[in-house]
């Protein structure tokens, strides 16, 4: 998806304002890259590898900003005639650096930015602005159940077999086993939920935004795991749509293999997720235990990952956080994919995002070039992480980012000689560099994944029932057994750390307005649990 309201195809020569070849550094790779750019009138700033030809339609740009309410920034070292641009995208300003091979061209083009910008202000302070309300999406069941309907019955068509029963207890999804919060049903009738709801057993894990507790509901006596994640800390972190987008993600989801989230609600200063508890751990610890996995136990982990994928990318969500750390075992041994707030919606095949996200080291080459990729970063992912599982390694690593990112997009894949031939085939695919090609990155998707020669013996029905058996079963005593996490949080005092002491005076009831408002719509309640009750406003 272009940053800009027009496609490039779509655009005329004569809203040209300026044009011509500029020098760009790249974000992530810290080279200057030559880009023939073109600033339109709406404040359209579109970079080409090549200048566009005269009489044909404008290609799909490589860099897409929008500079209409931007500043321009001049330097001239480490070397003359640079500039930076900053300006919004999206909800985050960027920044963005520029070299011209003469100062005059410089000057030129900062003139031509800034005439944009002042226009834009101008025409912003002349005219009322509309006001704006942030609605959330509300996705109909019926639409949910059409999506994962196609998708099983896609996956069972591989193997000749007939769709799974609706009735099934573990099908992707069935009509009413999810509750939009506009829900005016009885259920959503009934009392809040707050903490007081819950007891809170051990620290399974802390990060940056809050804490990750075991607790168990006190009515009912079921286990959770519940995510407290700190307001402040995500608005100063600028992580407010992260944030929603994993609370979307999780209400719209439900699937066997992605972990599953029974409400959602805020208090005063925290945000809370119940999700279910994979207490197997992280497949990333049983991996640093067994130093490889065998080719059978990888094709079993993998095709789970390969239907919760699919099943994403039916919703038309990329996931793009494949990493080993966040696939975790339940305790039968099955996988559940958890840490959604890099998700990103609406892309379908031939869908575009641009923003840069993600572990380093399992980056895709199409992220690193600052180019538009789509839901193909996925499958680079999980060849990433099966990789992992049948080597023992990462394909590409270098502790200096700068080396592993060119390592990423320019050296040639290598495996031990013990693979077999089909993985070294699905590997190859899936770490292919170019996405066009890349294995999964067809209008396929998923099924092209599990058609492949490695994933021959695997029953997809059975699969998505749970009805293979897991080559490995945690060895978990009791529903509360916690050896699988740190033990420098399960030791961990419980009790949640309070907002910080402000040095001046007592925040407003407007500044807590204000930082509530980023919030609304967040309460969520899954009726398929009987035991829960309405998630609540937030409380006082």
């Amino acid at each position: 998806m272009s940053m800009t309201s027009l496609s490039s195809k779509s655009r005329r020569p004569e809203d040209i304002v300026i044009e011509g070849w500029l020098h760009k550094k790249g974000e992530h790779i810290r080279n200057w890259r030559p880009r023939y750019f073109i600033l339109f009138h709406d404040g359209a700033l579109l970079g080409f590898k090549t200048k566009p030809k005269l009489g044909q339609p404008f290609p799909e740009p490589l860099n897409d900003f929008m500079v209409k309410d931007a500043q321009a920034i001049r330097y001239d070292k480490p070397r003359p005639n640079m500039f930076m641009i900053r300006c919004l995208q999206w909800t985050t300003v960027i920044e963005r650096t520029f070299y011209a091979e003469t100062d005059e061209s410089r000057e030129r083009w900062i003139a031509a930015i800034e005439l944009i910008a002042n226009r834009y202000r101008q025409h912003m302070s002349e005219e009322p602005q509309p006001v704006h309300e942030e609605m959330m999406e509300v996705v109909s069941q019926a639409s949910i159940d059409d999506l994962s309907s196609e998708y099983a019955a896609a996956a069972h068509a591989i193997m000749g077999q007939p769709s799974m029963p609706s009735t099934n207890s573990t099908s992707v999804s069935t009509r009413g086993e999810m509750m939009s919060i506009a829900d005016t049903s009885e259920a959503a009738k009934r009392d809040k939920i707050t903490m007081d709801d819950f007891e809170f057993l051990k620290v399974l894990g802390k990060g940056t935004f809050g804490k990750v507790i075991l607790c168990k509901e006190k009515r009912t006596s079921k286990l959770y795991a519940i995510k407290i994640l700190k307001k402040e800390v995500i608005i100063a972190r600028e992580e407010v749509t992260h944030t929603l987008t994993e609370n979307r993600v999780l209400q719209r989801c439900k699937h066997p293999f992605l972990t599953q989230l029974t409400y959602s609600f805020q208090t005063t200063h925290h945000l809370c997720f119940v999700m279910e508890f994979a207490n197997g751990g992280e497949l990333f610890t049983h991996l640093q235990k067994s130093g490889t996995f065998s080719e059978a136990r990888s094709r079993f982990y993998g095709a789970e990952i390969v239907l919760a994928l699919g099943y994403l990318h039916s919703l038309s969500i990329v996931y793009r956080d494949m990493k080993l750390e966040n696939l975790l075992l339940d305790k039968d041994g099955h996988i559940k994919i958890a840490d959604f707030g890099l998700c990103k919606e609406e892309i379908s095949f031939g869908d575009k995002t641009s923003t840069f996200c993600g572990t380093p080291e399992y980056l895709a080459p199409e992220v690193l070039e600052d180019n538009d990729y789509g839901r193909s970063v996925d499958w680079w992912g999980v060849g990433v992480v099966m990789y992992e599982m049948m080597c023992g390694r990462l394909p590409f690593y270098s502790r200096d980012h700068q080396k592993l990112f060119e390592l990423i997009m320019a050296s040639e894949l290598r495996f031990p000689s013990k693979l077999s031939a089909e993985a070294k085939q699905l590997l190859a695919g899936l770490l292919f560099k170019d996405p066009t090609q890349r294995l999964g990155g067809g209008p396929d998707d998923a099924l092209e994944v599990c058609q492949q020669p490695f994933f021959k013996s695997i029953d997809w029905e059975k699969l998505y029932r749970k009805e293979i058996e897991p080559p490995y079963k945690p060895s978990v005593q009791s529903e509360t057994d916690t050896s699988y996490f740190d033990k420098e949080f399960t030791s961990a005092p419980v009790q949640l750390t309070p907002p910080p002491a402000r040095s001046g005076p007592l925040a407003t009831v407007d500044e807590l307005d204000e930082m509530q408002s980023n919030f609304t719509q967040f309460s969520f309640h899954n009726t398929l649990d009987s035991s829960l009750r309405e998630a609540s406003e937030m409380m006082e």
